[in-house]
């Protein structure tokens, strides 16, 4: 019985190294409805591939999502910081043409 329980196992891993390598797109559709009108509409998708399969076939979405990646953080971190010196700049140009105006300004008094 041990050797049978032995082949199972390394036929579940065989079968689970060619679903990782390969990948493996599980896809369906729910449907709730009244009186034929469609109430509510559940697309499930689901891909069962290694890093290394879905990188290949372009998903990388966990690589700048800040709650499953650091790198994610520190470019999000990065471009904050670059907008805030953007925005930084503009408000410093807009208080000197405001300032300049004011001094052009004839004297209303």
């Amino acid at each position: 019985m041990a050797v049978e329980h032995h082949m199972q196992s390394s036929t579940i891993v065989d079968v689970l190294e060619k679903v990782l390598d390969k990948g493996v797109v599980i896809a369906g559709d729910i449907s709730i409805g009244i009186a034929d009108v469609e109430l509510l509409t559940i697309k499930i998708r689901l891909i069962v591939a290694s890093i290394d399969k879905a990188k290949e076939i372009g998903m990388d979405w966990w690589e700048n999502d800040p709650y499953l990646s650091s790198k994610a953080n520190d470019n999000r971190t990065k471009a904050l910081e670059e907008e805030n010196k953007r925005l930084q700049e503009r408000l410093e140009a807009l208080e000197g043409n405001l300032s300049t105006n004011r001094l052009n300004a004839p004297n209303s008094l």
